[in-house]
């Protein structure tokens, strides 16, 4: 659904992306407002290299279009709902710049806005990146609620950037001011970091995967993807084969480990985890595949693909759903060829079966254990 957000530069109509009518979650919180109201009672000149890192749906970088600022993210779906909000503002992309986590960032920064993360991981990488680029002068400002702002989140903020003090909460928001020193002594960053994979697990066994910050359980195997690479489906041929919310790609290499005459293809709307599936898929196979950031399975033909795997996130955006994960299942259902299949591991919980069975008319238990269970649902013939 659109909303009104009303700042010191007008009053904007934003959205999330994908636009949904009967979601209920707005495109902006009391953290970007905050952050606003600020800047503008501050006086804080932005004629300057105005760069917004995690900008979730795009909110502050509609607000600010007319400094032409810089917005970084690591999120497809936020930079879709930026082109969306920046349209519907009248704005366009124009002169506003969007580069992802992925991309160079820029060589002057003169005001630094940062949408602090979920994960600290990524907010290291990112101000690390970004130091260089940092002078004496700079404006550095971060936003977020209170519950998403630590001791480690100043901490990493004084150890990459400089002294660090937050602001009074207002409206369960809260404002993170940093002083830059040029001269500070950093360690190296850390990441993208690689660890060795454990023993039983199958053909991955020992394995190296690679993370770059912000991937989900980026310095360990998560125990649902542990289960599913015990049970994984069989492939044969030249199949197409999707590992649909690849996050590091080590469920798709595993596949195209079984299966060299796979082509795979690893899917995430999150840039730093097809970067992170790509370096783990070049670390341990050689064959046919193809990295891509997209929301799901957005320009993949209809009944084209014959096997989907995926371990579905149930958080999306600080937003705990199942939003996420029946559009991905929809979306595998339609990319499927008749009698193909989509593999699903989750937690016992979520009952996903009813979800498949209403989708694909059919889910079968592969296995199950305490905790997890993996699902499988066949694309039935249409034509039939």
């Amino acid at each position: 659904m659109t909303d009104r957000m009303t700042t010191p530069w007008g009053d904007h109509e934003l959205a999330r992306f994908p636009e949904d009518p009967r979601d209920p979650l707005r495109a902006w919180d009391a953290a970007d407002t905050y952050l606003l109201r600020h800047l503008a009672e501050s006086g804080t000149d932005l004629t300057g290299s105005v760069v917004i890192v995690g900008d979730r749906w795009g909110a502050l970088t509609t607000a600010l279009s007319a400094a032409g600022p810089t917005q970084i993210t690591d999120s497809h779906l936020a930079q879709q709902a930026t082109r969306a909000n920046l349209a519907r503002a009248g704005a366009g992309e124009s002169p506003v710049r969007l580069l992802t986590t992925q991309d160079p960032p820029p060589g002057r920064i003169d005001v630094l806005l940062i949408r602090v993360p979920k994960s600290l991981a990524l907010l290291e990488d990112q101000l690390n990146r970004l130091a260089p680029a940092v002078h004496e002068g700079t404006v550095v400002v971060g936003t977020g609620m209170v519950k998403e702002i630590h001791t480690s989140t100043l901490r990493l903020f004084e150890r990459i950037l400089g002294p660090t003090r937050t602001s009074l909460a207002e409206k369960k928001a809260r404002l993170v001011f940093c002083t830059p020193l040029p001269g500070i002594a950093r360690e190296a960053n850390p990441w993208p970091l690689s660890y060795r994979l454990p023993e039983d697990i199958g053909i991955v066994s020992g394995r190296t995967v690679v993370n770059h910050a912000g991937v989900f359980c980026a310095d360990r195997l998560d125990i649902g993807t542990r289960f599913l690479l015990r049970h994984l489906p069989r492939s044969r041929g030249p199949e197409r084969v999707v590992d649909l919310g690849c996050g590091n790609g080590v469920v798709g290499t595993a596949l195209a480990l079984a299966n060299p005459d796979a082509d795979v293809l690893f899917v995430d709307e999150s840039y730093q985890a097809v970067a992170s599936a790509e370096a783990t898929y070049r670390a341990n196979a050689g064959g046919t595949a193809e990295f891509r950031v997209a929301d799901g399975l957005a320009g993949v033909p209809a009944g084209s693909v014959d096997l989907v795997v995926n371990n579905p996130p149930f958080h999306s955006h600080q937003a705990t759903t199942d939003t996420t994960a029946r559009r991905m299942f929809s979306d595998a259902r339609d990319a499927l060829r008749p009698g193909g299949e989509l593999w699903v591991v989750g937690n016992r919980h979520l009952d996903y079966h009813l979800k498949l069975r209403r989708l694909f008319g059919n889910s079968e238990l592969v296995a199950g254990d305490a905790k997890f269970v993996i699902l499988r649902a066949v694309r039935k013939d249409v034509s039939r």
